[in-house]
């Protein structure tokens, strides 16, 4: 039922926009009704408004169009429910299998010194390595 309304949709906005285009001009327009050209009979709609088919055609496929938007809006929202991620329950993901929970004396990964060995080069390699001293016999 949905697709088949929206699909009367499309057909009625290709119409509405054919007849709408199609139509001639009308004079000056709605400027021409606030400088006080046109008389005040025929300052809004005009005297030739009820006559035309043209007018007539946009007049319906306006209101239809109208129509068919508002009962496919409401369609649409019966649909699906509105959810938030706050109505959801919160679960903890597991924590890894291969990984220790705490690093200590027993464990398989091995700790790095937090300062380089004496006599070692640093970590960048840019400086030369030292050497102690020699011994005083």
């Amino acid at each position: 039922m949905y697709t088949f309304l929206l699909v009367l949709l499309i057909i009625d906005s290709i119409v509405l926009v054919t007849a709408i285009l199609l139509q001639s001009g009308k004079g000056d327009g709605l400027s021409a009704s606030f400088g006080g050209v046109s008389s005040s009979s025929d300052s809004l709609l005009g005297t030739r408004q009820a006559g035309n088919l043209l007018t007539k055609t946009s007049w319906w496929g306006g209101g239809i169009f109208l129509f068919l938007a508002f009962v496919l809006s409401l369609m649409s929202t019966q649909q699906r429910a509105p959810s938030s991620v706050l109505d959801q329950a919160f679960t903890q993901p597991p924590a890894p299998a291969n990984a220790p929970a705490s690093p200590n004396a027993n464990s398989a990964i091995p700790l790095t010194p937090a300062s380089p060995a004496p006599g070692s080069a640093p970590a960048g390699g840019n400086a030369p390595a030292t050497t102690p001293p020699p011994a005083k016999p």
